[in-house]
């Protein structure tokens, strides 16, 4: 019996060593061999308009899938407008995605829990006037109505810098420029009944106008600030969550971005045709693809990150009351642009 005894205890000691080491395994930290064993779902979102066709290609072409892996289940996410997207990225409706520089620093500053991980679109916007508006001239927007997508986007800050440019204030009255939100869709139709008198949109929305004669470009997106279009307007972001727990899915997506560029950039035909199929998935629409090629002239798809920009950006946004209890001098983003896994994945290239 006592025999028994003892090596019945013999065994409960070597199982309860054999699980304290193998408890180092399984519960290996993110980004170390092996943390994405077990099967998941990453949630992607994503928005519906052609500034933000790197995630379109990546998707169509299966550069996500293929650098997640097998046991990665994607669900994507689509949005109308970056402070949705970057509210879903903060509360955790969503693991990572591509959005605008101007929503999510706004969210930032808030909840301070996701990052800037690579660029994805530099430009892409222009101000377009009204056919019969007789605004040929940034000046000639005093006491006119101008449409943005929504309030505090990226597009709004570059009309604010464009205006401050040409000594122009934002006003609710005849005195200055007022400036209203409207979803993309609702200004095109606003512009052809002519309810506004110009608009600062993304891209395909603006080539649309031209091509209908209902508007002309009057700025367009090389002339946009901040620096002459060269501004991120889609850039890829991610949680801090996400990132900790699988800093791997991670640069997976940042490596599945540059292989879309890529391909963007060396088979524009072919790209075109893949953007056009999620379009068609997200909206449940078809675009012209010469519409399409039309607006990616439009934008430089790119990976790069501009940090002074973001940054001038956000001071635009202190100072129209977007983002508050923070002051130009007291801003602070130094951990919102994060590019080391960037340069990681270029490195390994």
């Amino acid at each position: 019996m006592k025999k028994l005894i003892t090596t019945l205890v013999s065994v409960v000691l070597t199982m309860t060593v054999l699980t304290a080491c193998g408890g180092k395994n399984s519960e290996a930290p993110s980004g170390s061999e092996g943390s994405s064993s077990k099967a998941i779902t990453v949630r992607l979102g994503v928005f519906k308009n052609i500034t933000h066709a790197p995630s379109y290609v990546a998707l169509d072409k299966g550069y996500f899938q293929k650098e997640f892996g097998d046991n990665v289940k994607i669900e994507v996410l689509s949005f109308d407008n970056g402070s949705e997207f970057s509210t879903a990225l903060a509360t955790g409706e969503i693991d990572l995605g591509t959005v605008g520089p101007g929503p999510s620093t706004n969210q930032y500053v808030k909840s301070k829990n996701f990052r800037v991980v690579s660029g994805s679109n530099n430009g892409g916007a222009v101000l377009v006037v009204g056919k019969d508006s007789g605004i040929t001239d940034v000046k000639d927007l005093v006491g006119k109505t101008v449409a943005i997508p929504t309030k505090g986007s990226t597009n709004e800050i570059s009309l604010r810098l464009l205006l401050q440019q040409a000594g122009l204030k934002v006003t609710d009255d005849s005195t200055g420029v007022q400036i209203i939100a409207r979803a993309p869709a609702d200004t095109l139709i606003a512009m052809r009944q002519k309810e506004i008198d110009a608009t600062l949109i993304p891209e395909p929305w603006g080539t649309q106008m031209e091509q209908e004669g209902i508007g002309s470009i009057l700025v367009d997106w090389n002339k946009i600030p901040p620096n002459n279009g060269d501004y991120p307007l889609s850039i890829m972001v991610a949680s801090d969550k996400f990132i900790k727990e699988h800093r791997d899915l991670v640069k997976a997506a940042i490596k599945a971005n540059l292989q879309a560029i890529d391909f963007i950039e060396k088979s524009p035909d072919e790209a075109y045709a893949s953007i056009n199929n999620q379009l068609k998935e997200l909206t449940g629409k078809a675009m012209d693809v010469e519409l399409i090629k039309a607006a990616l002239a439009r934008c430089h798809i790119t990976s790069d990150v501009s940090k002074e920009a973001i940054e001038e950006m956000a001071k635009v946004s202190i100072e129209a009351g977007y983002i508050k209890d923070i002051t130009v001098d007291t801003l602070d983003l130094s951990e919102f642009v994060d590019l080391s896994m960037l340069e990681e994945v270029k490195s390994e290239k």
